[in-house]
């Protein structure tokens, strides 16, 4: 009897512990401490009535914190951030941990509602305020005070007021990129054009291809269905899309297929732009010219060349590190326009950069209407090519990666007529003709070049015999290349600032940028020579006149055998390619 007795005593304390386990394991899986946790947080309550006011930020502490984010708060009390000047958004503040039930008969004037208000100070609101709209002035004195405070490098500084000005620039960008024309300049079906509007959607998106397209090209490396160009309303342009061609779509030289290419899936959406070179195949190139819907046009002929000239030494392949470009006008100032390539070595990405960096640095310059006045007054913008390439430079964040670059910039007179003036670093190279006249508007900065040389003795550290290059670069100035210049103080970003050329109503001028892949093969003198022999030959084109001059001269220079990527910007001034450039005042 007492050994049962003791048994069953024993089964019930285990059966006890075992009760105690489970229940321990359900606490722990449960943490019921979590709900206590939030009553040590300090909170808020608003009420309803105040969640329908706008919640902003006090003016004195907005200057204080540099802290520009509005904030919106909607019925249901869901907070979210509006995207702002700087990227990525701060996530510091006000925070929901919990979406509020959405407003109902339940919640009654008077009732509150409680938001857990994270502990940080750094920001304070008032209810009743509206948020003051900033002007531009203050707006960019914010985002350099908040780059101060937070130590930022200069390329985020760079780009804090490159998205700033863009915000007070878009409409004009816009205005440009309504109208779109393709033109078959080389392959089967060279000459054929196409044009469509923006606002036709019932003609969007254009397609392109061999078969059952609205551009259609009898060449067999085309596919039946091969690229399609669509307009972004979003983001106000054109976008070209690879349909899974067999043969692949290149943009200037640069392919934009499905990253698998054996999947004849379409690509992703690239943006096209003014002057760009659609290759399709290996044999049909397709130039692309966007237009404003108002007609507004280049008031000049425009044409751009450019080829990797990828196969050769035993096949192998070289990647373009080259990128030409043109914008006319520049955004909001209706008489300039930049004209440029630039030379990448070690990559692309710096090339890039310079090629975007350097009109939007003009054109804010430029947007200065006394820096402008003076510069049509005196007829020379010397002071502003220097400071265009000096912001360029700093703002740059290539350490790794130069270019050589070149940059024209042409503004209209009043006598519609032209000037133009030039700047460069490195060996890509321009040269104008006015009335049979030849100029050389830009300085050869390789290192073995004679000027080069000069400056080197000048600085007490002249090259040795037989030197060439410096750091293995044979260039001496350049954009970019931070790491090099930080090791050897003879590297340089100076440009080289040409003298402006007035180029008369009556003139007959044209002006040529090439890279140095062209010049390696072709002196400046012959050069000049094929252009007026291309262009007395194709006359009658009109404005494909410039686009052939192009590509005669690339030929030439393929039919050379260059060794590097090749690149040509060709301007005619003649006085039956001009179009009214006269601004009302």
């Amino acid at each position: 009897m007492a050994m049962m007795l003791q048994g069953s005593i024993v089964g019930v304390f285990l059966l006890l512990v075992m009760l105690l386990l489970i229940l321990f394991l359900i606490l722990i899986a449960c943490k019921p401490w979590r709900f206590f946790s939030s009553l040590s947080s300090p909170s808020r309550a608003l009420k309803v009535g105040e969640l329908a006011r706008p919640l902003v930020l006090d003016d004195a502490n907005a200057r204080d914190q540099g802290n520009e984010i509005t904030r919106s708060n909607d019925l249901e009390g869901a907070y979210s951030q509006n995207e702002g000047l700087l990227r990525p958004p701060r996530t510091h503040g006000l925070k929901h941990k919990q979406r509020l039930p959405s407003a109902s008969p339940q919640l009654n004037q008077g009732d509150s509602v409680v938001l857990d208000v994270l502990p940080d100070q750094i920001e304070e609101f008032s209810v009743g305020q509206t948020f003051r709209r900033l002007t531009l002035t203050e707006r960019l004195a914010e985002v350099q005070k908040h780059a101060r405070q937070e130590d930022q490098g200069p390329n985020l500084k760079s780009d804090l007021k490159n998205d700033l000005l863009q915000e007070f620039v878009p409409k004009v960008i816009a205005d440009q990129r309504r109208c779109l024309s393709l033109e078959v300049i080389s392959g089967p079906s060279c000459g054929l054009r196409c044009s469509v509007q923006s606002t036709s959607a019932s003609r969007l998106p254009l397609t392109i291809g061999r078969v059952s397209s609205d551009l259609i090209l009898k060449d067999s490396e085309v596919s039946g269905k091969h690229a399609m160009i669509n307009w972004n309303a979003d983001k106000n342009n054109w976008e070209l899309i690879d349909m899974g061609s067999l043969n692949g779509t290149l943009l200037n030289s640069q392919p934009i297929g499905h990253p698998d290419s054996g999947s004849r899936h379409c690509g992703d959406p690239v943006e096209l732009s003014n002057g760009d070179i659609i290759t399709l195949g290996t044999t049909s190139n397709v130039h692309v010219h966007v237009t404003s819907k108002s007609g507004s046009q280049t008031p000049f002929s425009v044409g751009m060349a450019s080829d990797p000239m990828a196969l050769r030494r035993g096949g192998k392949k070289l990647e373009m590190e080259d990128v030409c470009y043109y914008q006319w006008p520049l955004p909001g100032i209706p008489q300039f326009g930049a004209f440029g390539i630039c030379d990448g070595h070690g990559g692309v990405a710096a090339a890039k950069s310079a090629s975007k960096m350097l009109p939007e640095k003009v054109a804010s310059i430029l947007s200065d209407s006394l820096v402008r006045e003076r510069v049509l007054l005196q007829h020379d913008a010397t002071d502003v090519l220097r400071v265009v390439f000096s912001q360029t430079e700093a703002d740059m964040n290539n350490y790794y990666e130069g270019c050589a670059a070149t940059l024209l910039l042409v503004w209209a007179d009043s006598d519609e007529s032209f000037f133009a003036q030039c700047a460069n670093v490195g060996d890509a190279a321009c040269v104008m003709n006015v009335d049979g006249k030849q100029i050389k508007m830009t300085e050869d900065h390789r290192v073995s070049s004679y000027s080069e040389k000069l400056r080197f003795n000048e600085t007490g550290e002249p090259l040795r015999d037989g030197e060439t290059r410096l750091h293995g670069l044979n260039l001496a100035r350049m954009l970019g290349d931070k790491f090099l210049k930080q090791q050897e103080p003879r590297f340089s970003s100076e440009p080289y600032v040409s003298e402006a050329v007035h180029v008369k109503q009556a003139s007959s001028a044209f002006a040529l940028l090439a890279s140095d892949g062209f010049w390696d093969v072709i002196s400046a003198k012959k050069a000049v020579q094929l252009a007026v022999q291309a262009k007395e030959r194709d006359s009658a084109d009109g404005d494909n006149a410039a686009e052939k001059v192009a590509n005669i001269l690339l030929t030439e220079a393929k039919t050379l055998r260059t060794k590097d990527n090749t690149s040509i910007v060709f301007l005619d001034f003649d006085r039956k390619f001009r179009i009214s450039s006269k601004v009302d005042s």
